[in-house]
Formats: C-alpha cells, sequence, structure tokens
C-alpha cells in the first residue's frame, strides 16, 4: 500500500482522473491564456536558507535564468526553509497546491515514496556525469515524471552537489565498530545503511546542523562538500574529516512543479525552463567541483586532518547498502527505477573505466616523470 491508503494503480488512475478535473476547471477559473499577455509570478518553497552554498545556488540560478530569458514574464517569489513551510515540508506543499514549485532534493522525500531516492543519489551509486547521462540520455527523466505525477508534480533535475565528503566526525573511525551508538546527521538510504550499523541517525535540515553539532546534539554531520561545508563552519566545531563518502557519489536537486501549474504553462515557458535548469544544473555542477579543491586546502590550512575511511568500514557500507536496496525490490515501482539506474551506471562505468580511467593513469605517469 502506497501514501496515502492507494496501491499504484489506484493512485495513478486516481490522480489521472483527478488531473483531467483539474485541467478542465483551470481553464475556467484559472484563465491560462491570460498569462501569455501579463507577468506571472509563482511561489517557490526550498529546503534551505537563503544563501546556502551549492544548494540555494542552483535555485537562484534557475530563477535568474528563467526570469531572463521570458523577459520577466515568468519570475518566482523564492521562500527559503522555515519562511512558508519547512524545509521538509516543500514536497507536500506544492502537491497540495499551497505553493507552486519546490526546489529540494528528492530523497528527503522517502516517506512518500523510496524511489525518490534515485532522483538525488544513493549509496554506491552514480557520480555526477553517470547521474547526467542516465536523466539526460538513458530514461531517468521519464521515470521520475511518472513517480512524481502520482504525486500530483512534474519534476526537473536542477543542480548537483557532486561527490560529498564522508563528513565531519568528533572521532575517529577506524572499525565499523565506531559506529555504534554515533549520533549521526545523514538523510537518505545512507543513513538507513548507517543505521543498520548500529548508528543513531538523524534527519536534521541543512539550516540547522551547524547548531545541532556544535552543541553535542550529534557527534556528526555530513553536508556537500569543503566548499559548502567550510561555509556552513563545521570546522569551528570539529577538525576531523573523510574526504570520501560511500552515501552520495553525485547528489542532484531537483525542481518541483505543481502539475496542474505546469500544465498551464506555456510550451515556450516550459521549454525555458527545461533549457534554464540544465544550464543551473551544468553551472552548479561545475561551481561544486571547481571550488572543492581549493575550499578543502584551506581547511587543511587551517588545521582540518582529512582521513579515509579503512577499507573494512568501506566493505560494511556495501553490504547494509544491499541489504537496503534489496528490501525495497518488492515495490514494482523502486525495481523498475533501480533496475534502470544500475544499467545504466554499469554502461558508464564501462566505458570510463578503459577510456577515462586508463588516460587519468597514464596523464599522472607521464606527468610525474
Amino acid at each position: 500500500m502506497q501514501p496515502g491508503g492507494y496501491t499504484h494503480m489506484d493512485r495513478r488512475s486516481f490522480l489521472r482522473t483527478s488531473a483531467v478535473g483539474g485541467a478542465a476547471a483551470a481553464s475556467t477559473t484559472l484563465a491560462a491564456p491570460a498569462y501569455a499577455q501579463g507577468n506571472r509570478t509563482l511561489t517557490m518553497v526550498t529546503s534551505v536558507p537563503d544563501g546556502f552554498a551549492i544548494f540555494d545556488d542552483a535555485a537562484q540560478l534557475a530563477i535568474d535564468y528563467i526570469t531572463a530569458m521570458t523577459d520577466g514574464a515568468l519570475s518566482f517569489n523564492k521562500m527559503p526553509a522555515g519562511s512558508l513551510v519547512g524545509a521538509f515540508e516543500v514536497f507536500d506543499a506544492v502537491s497540495s497546491g499551497q505553493a507552486d514549485v519546490y526546489h529540494s532534493a528528492e530523497y528527503y522525500f522517502l516517506n512518500q515514496h523510496p524511489a525518490f531516492a534515485f532522483f538525488t543519489s544513493v549509496p554506491f551509486g552514480m557520480t555526477s556525469q553517470e547521474m547526467a547521462n542516465w536523466y539526460y540520455r538513458r530514461g531517468g527523466q521519464e521515470l521520475h515524471d511518472n513517480l512524481s505525477s502520482l504525486f500530483n508534480l512534474k519534476p526537473i533535475m536542477c543542480g548537483m552537489t557532486a561527490m560529498q565528503p564522508g563528513g565531519w566526525f568528533n572521532t575517529e573511525i577506524t572499525s565499523a565498530d565506531d559506529l555504534q551508538g554515533l549520533r549521526f546527521r545523514m538523510p537518505g538510504q545512507g543513513g538507513q545503511v548507517l543505521g543498520r550499523l548500529g548508528a543513531s541517525v538523524q534527519n536534521i535540515p541543512g539550516g540547522e546542523i551547524y547548531q545541532a553539532l556544535a552543541s553535542g546534539q550529534i557527534d556528526g554531520a555530513e553536508w556537500i562538500g569543503p566548499y559548502a561545508d567550510e561555509r556552513m563552519g563545521f570546522q569551528e566545531v570539529t577538525n576531523t574529516y573523510y574526504a570520501a563518502g560511500f552515501h552520495e557519489p553525485g547528489s542532484a536537486l531537483c525542481l518541483g512543479f505543481n502539475l496542474e501549474i505546469w500544465e498551464s504553462l506555456s510550451d515556450q515557458h516550459k521549454q525555458i525552463v527545461n533549457v534554464a535548469a540544465q544550464a543551473a544544473h551544468a553551472q552548479n555542477t561545475a561551481l561544486s567541483l571547481a571550488e572543492n579543491g581549493a575550499a578543502l586546502a584551506r581547511l587543511q590550512e587551517g588545521g582540518v586532518q582529512v582521513r579515509q575511511f579503512p577499507d573494512d568500514v568501506w566493505d560494511a557500507f556495501g553490504a547494509a547498502a544491499a541489504e537496503v536496496r534489496e528490501e525495497n525490490m518488492g515495490d514494482p515501482i523502486y525495481a523498475e527505477t533501480a533496475e534502470s539506474y544500475f544499467a545504466s551506471m554499469q554502461e558508464s562505468a564501462d566505458w570510463y573505466q578503459i577510456a577515462d580511467g586508463e588516460y587519468q593513469r597514464q596523464r599522472n605517469r607521464v606527468n610525474a616523470g
């Protein structure tokens, strides 16, 4: 049984019927043609405060591009987490029509459906480029559309944090036993993996992580990467930073439109939104990857100790991740999405290994000589 008590088929049928009725009502009550004659401002709710590096940058880029490309005919009133609804309430707000569009990370909404994890990131999943390959070229967007339509939403990938580090810890992790009882902030399937390994997992909104870490409410946290983490000030609280993470090797962000609002947009404005989201996504990926190295160097100069998890901890992460994936495979939507996701990932990885991987190995060898 799915959220709200509907089976997949029942909910799909229900929302399709509702959408037809809603579209008919929109034609008389929303006066959609009038939008083409004047400006329109949509309410966007987000899951982070204004100005949060990488995350809010993606939302603001999309807004700026859309507003510019429509010459102001389509604009947004961006309402950060807590101003209209809470950080994790944006999905429900847009699904119900309380707001028009959200910008968030889809894995915040696993309580709605576990398959949403794939449209942000899953443990031992895709890198940023592999995610783009799947989403744009191997059916990811269509699967995202189908899932989100069950909740009266139209999704569009918009933003990429790239590789997320293992996080900030108040103690060194020398074995999987060190995870027992650890109070750690991590959302999504990564958090479920840590929970299986004995950690006390906290799903704390981004705007509240620093205080939770500084107050001792939690023993550690992951966020986005050196550039964003430095801006958050985590280095003021602890100096132990694990560089490579198992949980989010390439985390996508998303615009989620209320489906009736999306359908009321002109074809031109829909195309502009799609193009703007892709442009924002590319710029956001570059921002993450370009700034992380310099930020990490600054953190290290300030005394931060960069560490890597030992192999046996990685093995424990891997075993628990496989269990988390398997327990959801009885859901047909999840299973279909997982099959598509991992098939695309393997296809991309096979090529990268024999092409990019060998080139990088040879480049490092030649340049070192």
